[in-house]
């Protein structure tokens, strides 16, 4: 049985990378083999711009048009492998943004794993009461500095029928002392006569009077 179908390989199968290479290789082996036909034919070209109509030339033709059947072959070789080639170039790219989806989704089962692991020791309920007492305590601290900088004997409130009083009074008061500038230069508390308590002055200070009088 092997005998007519072969053994079964063993060797593993290429991947798609691989095959691509050996496409590429070839299509670059019959770019040479392209080339060597073309250099042929510019040649054969060349002789029949020179020769004159005959047997000679006839063969020439016939060479000629071999060289071209071989290169129309070769030509649809090339392409065939071109788009053989481009074919498995599409299928690896859609391999590799398939695999790279995969990648995407198991991270994100991951992510979405550990988030809900993560929220579920979060306490709804505790937080709650956590921005309640910050809170109060925030109002506490605003009643503390209130009190803190209240102010002492003086009253919160100015009525403007009292203010208007006060500045009256305050000038009749500087219209009874008379104004200013009339007053003798002595302060009233020097022009009044010294109590008894204190001592009779020094007698240099009662010469000076004297000798003034």
């Amino acid at each position: 049985m092997n005998r007519l179908f072969g053994a079964k390989s063993t060797a593993p199968k290429p991947t798609l990378n691989q095959a691509i290479s050996t496409v590429d290789t070839r299509i670059e082996s019959l770019d040479v083999k392209l080339a060597k036909l073309n250099a042929e034919l510019t040649a054969y070209q060349q002789k029949l711009g020179k020769m004159r109509d005959g047997p000679g030339k006839t063969t020439m033709k016939q060479k000629a048009l071999k060289v071209l059947q071989q290169r129309k072959m070769y030509e649809s070789q090339r392409d065939q492998l071109q788009q053989q080639s481009w074919n498995m170039e599409q299928a690896g790219m859609m391999q590799d943004n398939l695999k790279n989806t995969m990648t995407t989704v198991d991270a994100m089962k991951t992510t979405t794993k550990e988030l809900r692991k993560q929220y579920g020791k979060v306490d709804i309920d505790k937080i709650e009461k956590l921005q309640d007492e910050m809170a109060d305590l925030m109002d506490m601290g605003n009643d503390i500095q209130e009190s803190i900088s209240r102010s002492y004997d003086v009253p919160e409130d100015v009525d403007e029928a009292e203010l208007d009083a006060e500045l009256e009074a305050l000038g009749e008061e500087v219209e009874f002392e008379g104004p200013v500038g009339e007053s003798s230069g002595v302060p009233g508390f020097l022009a009044e006569e010294p109590p008894s308590f204190i001592d009779n002055p020094p007698e240099h200070n009662k010469a000076l009077k004297e000798a003034a009088g």
